[in-house]
């Protein structure tokens, strides 16, 4: 089994989905918007520069 570390954002994305099953379909839309929102921030270029930058910073 492979383990790997992953931010509190993944972890929020994660949560997210799997609520999205739970929500369907009452909530679904405002979790769909949550989970694009999340999506964008993790694929950011910047957001991944700054997260090297943290792990470099803490190593």
């Amino acid at each position: 089994m492979v383990t790997k570390e992953i931010t509190s954002e993944e972890w929020f994305l994660i949560e997210a989905i799997r609520n999205y099953r739970k929500a369907y379909p009452n909530g679904a839309r405002m979790l769909t918007a949550e989970i694009q929102e999340l999506l964008n921030e993790l694929m950011d270029l910047d957001y991944k520069e700054n997260q090297e930058e943290e792990k470099e910073a803490k190593d």
